[in-house]
């Protein structure tokens, strides 16, 4: 197991929770209890609050080879985000900054912690939408991204996939690297962008995404068919 003395001098003692009442929390998901994975017995909870904080864990634990596991609002239905093996669990909860809100070009630049209720608060204010809507609003962005999310709207709207247009990723080694921005088309060569969507955080852990979003149409209704 990793030097827990290494990991407060990068996060602080507040940001390191060892304690198992208090790391049993973010040990499940919303996955049915009878098929959940069993939760690993030594695990380190950390709450980084920068993407430098995520780069010096990431390059300590590649020199440990400590298991490293990403949690957003863990409101996933597949076990994904329960750690499986003794190592670190990241939360991503202190990640909750709305960074711009460009109405201009349409888009809205969150950090990876900032839930989808959050999301489409800022964009009504702003008089605009963002149409995907994967069921739980307590989901985060960046799980909603390393999942590529869908929901009761994707036949009519998409999935999250066609609404990223930038993003901040922190890879295993270290590496703060970004991919697309604010463009609507992109000749850089190959779309590591798209490779990083859907990746289920095995990639690297996403930390700020540039989302694109609509007008808000003059009406709706629902239309019911049986």
């Amino acid at each position: 197991m990793m030097d827990i003395k290494k990991l407060y001098e990068i996060l602080g003692e507040n940001a390191v929770i060892t304690d198992r009442q208090r790391v049993l929390p973010y040990l499940s998901d919303e996955s049915v209890p009878t098929v959940r994975p069993e939760p690993a017995k030594n695990v380190i909870l950390i709450k980084p609050d920068n993407s430098q904080q995520i780069s010096d864990i990431l390059k300590l634990a590649n020199q440990d080879k400590t298991p490293v596991f990403i949690r957003g609002g863990g409101t996933g239905l597949c076990g994904g985000s329960i750690p499986t093996r003794d190592g670190l669990l990241v939360s991503m909860e202190r990640f909750n900054r709305i960074i711009e809100m460009d109405t201009d070009n349409l888009m809205v630049t969150v950090e990876a912690g900032v839930t989808l209720a959050e999301i489409l608060k800022t964009a009504d204010a702003a008089g605009l939408i963002f149409p995907p809507h994967p069921g739980d609003e307590g989901a985060q962005a960046g799980g909603m991204v390393a999942l590529n999310a869908g929901g009761s709207r994707a036949v009519k709207y998409g999935v999250m996939r066609n609404y990223v247009k930038g993003l901040e990723v922190v890879i295993p080694t270290g590496e703060i690297m970004n991919f697309g921005g604010k463009l609507l088309k992109n000749n850089q060569g190959f779309d590591l962008l798209q490779l990083m969507i859907n990746s289920s955080g095995l990639l690297g852990i996403i930390t700020k995404i540039t989302l694109r979003l609509y007008p808000r149409p003059d009406a709706s209704a629902t239309l019911i068919v049986s």
